[in-house]
């Protein structure tokens, strides 16, 4: 209790940034639904500009956890075709790095601080850091980890900035790769956008990167327990 007490107060603005990264994708992508419902028009037919205005505008809704990365995906993938595939990589990218700036203005490294006040968890961490290329590959695999919340968390725990972006871009591309591909074969967005994970190769699919991701981050946070606690437990051995 005196834990969660502690965390809590010092760390509130951190927490409730993470609870609001979990909350406003469910209100960002019934928005857009209403917003696609009533002008499906505006993104059938972009001039160059605009489609880079639009790649823009989706890093930064991204970022702000505005729009789930899978929606889109999914949009992107219905209205632009395999075309839109780079901007949509970049845009990714860019989202990652935006919200990665962001965490680290907002955190200022406190909630590391703080759990480095207990030495267990805070080997735990360091253990995390150091496979920095795993851990964040394989949160970026699952669709159901929020992109935004995965990037503020892996801000916090310090991974260095590029291998951040390099491997969120590989760790994001297998599933959106699907969910893009979704959207090309897709006959009416609405209807795909409202139950995307309809169809049984879908189903199958989602049960295998959620399973990929669970079953790899299980066994990467037990390896970095099973670590810190060595490593805690050698000076011991030697007294």
């Amino acid at each position: 209790m005196n834990f969660l007490r502690e965390l809590f107060q010092k760390n509130f603005s951190t927490l409730l940034t993470m609870f609001l990264l979990v909350a406003v994708p469910l209100l960002g992508s019934s928005s857009l639904l209403l917003v696609l419902n009533n002008y499906q028009e505006l993104l059938q037919q972009l001039s160059p500009a605009q489609m880079l205005l639009y790649f823009l505008v989706i890093a930064f809704t991204m970022a702000f956890a505005l729009t789930p990365t899978t929606v889109v995906a999914i949009v992107t993938g219905y209205y632009l075709g395999w075309s839109g595939l780079p901007g949509m990589v970049v845009a990714y990218a860019l989202a990652a790095a935006i919200g990665y700036e962001l965490a680290c203005r907002l955190d200022h490294g406190k909630l590391r601080h703080f759990l480095h006040l207990f030495p267990k968890a805070g080997a735990v961490v360091d253990e995390l850091q150091h496979q920095s290329w795993q851990l964040i590959i394989l949160t970026r695999l699952s669709p159901v980890l929020p992109f935004a919340l995965m990037t503020f968390v892996l801000a916090m725990v310090g991974v260095p900035r590029r291998q951040f972006l390099l491997a969120s871009v590989l760790g994001m591309l297998p599933r959106s790769l699907f969910f893009f591909w979704l959207g090309t074969k897709a006959q009416d967005v609405l209807a795909l956008l409202r139950d995307p994970d309809g169809g049984t190769l879908s189903k199958l699919v989602l049960l295998a990167l959620i399973a990929a991701s669970v079953g790899g981050l299980y066994v990467l946070f037990n390896r970095a327990l099973q670590r810190a606690l060595s490593r805690n437990a050698t000076p011991k051995n030697g007294a």
